[in-house]
């Protein structure tokens, strides 16, 4: 049998099931029934000895995983800025689950199992942030047209989408992995977009000020720039040269964090001003380079 069905639907056949099959078990969470499953579900065929189906078990493993999982919350420094401690998170033992799971496949009796969990740690915790806040090892600003209320929109909702981001040691940076799709379903807007070098209508239009604001504050950090594109057309919200464009389906800002100590991303976008600071630990060894400012008069 193909463990497809939804938890929804396990419920139900669970209420309906009669209790009494042979060599059934009743899976719980927090002592209230999940799903009953019977031995025979997961057997393969085989002469002389049933043979456990391992695909049928990892089926079963994932969809129950999905069940319990609460994720982690990860600190993060609030609009007043204080530290808003880490949340962690629950998922399911899978190891110890499928234990359990194969000494009741090998029994021939009725049994409960009571689904073990472990925690999830945060990856950004309040005593990193505590030490990463520090030092500003880079800033930039740029500036936009407030009364474009479309693009204005995208701004700080990609804004707020990369503010208080962690890049540890060695890590790579992905623009498009943090700020993710920019989708009407995720509130972005009709605006402005450069398409071949012409101006055009498109979802999440203002986010290359965004991935550009960031760029130039990453380089003017010294931290090391993979990938960056600049537009086929001159922007205004940065000088020649200076922006990075991005898309989902096409080109990626990246950089990594080649110094010793992690690095937070701190941005804002309000009033027509977008900046972009970098901090660090008191430690962090700075490398910076020589970026032009952009003037709000330019």
């Amino acid at each position: 049998m193909k463990i497809v069905l939804t938890f929804t639907l396990l419920l139900i056949a669970l209420q309906w099931a009669p209790i009494h099959t042979a060599a059934s078990l009743i899976i719980l969470h927090d002592q209230e029934p999940v799903v009953r499953i019977n031995r025979t579900d997961f057997s393969l065929p085989m002469v002389g000895y049933p043979f456990i189906e391992l695909d049928e078990v990892n089926q079963l493993t994932q969809e129950l995983d999905k069940h319990v999982r609460l994720p982690a919350k990860d600190a993060f420094i609030d609009e007043s800025g204080n530290i808003v401690s880490e949340v962690a998170g629950i998922e399911l033992n899978r190891e110890q689950f499928q234990k359990q799971f194969y000494e009741y496949f090998h029994s021939e009796k009725q049994a409960t199992l009571e689904l073990p969990l472990r925690s999830i740690y945060p990856r950004v915790d309040s005593e990193t942030l505590a030490n990463i806040r520090t030092k500003l090892i880079g800033h930039y600003v740029t500036y936009f047209n407030s009364g474009n209320k479309e693009r204005s929109h995208n701004i700080e909702l990609a804004t707020a989408a990369i503010n208080n981001a962690v890049v540890f040691p060695g890590e790579v940076f992905s623009f498009n992995q943090t700020v993710g799709m920019r989708t009407k379903e995720k509130g972005y807007l009709p605006a402005p977009i450069i398409v071949r070098g012409e101006l055009s209508e498109g979802i999440g239009g203002g986010i290359c000020q965004v991935s550009s604001t960031l760029y130039n504050a990453a380089d003017r950090s010294g931290l090391e720039i993979l990938k960056r594109y600049s537009h086929s057309k001159r922007v205004p919200y940065v000088p020649p040269g200076r922006d990075a464009t991005v898309s989902w389906y096409g080109p990626d800002f990246t950089f990594r964090n080649k110094y010793n100590q992690p690095v937070l991303i701190r941005a804002h976008a309000k009033h027509g001003i977008m900046s972009v600071m970098l901090f660090s630990s008191d430690d962090i060894n700075v490398e910076p380079r020589k970026v032009p400012s952009m003037s709000y008069f330019q």
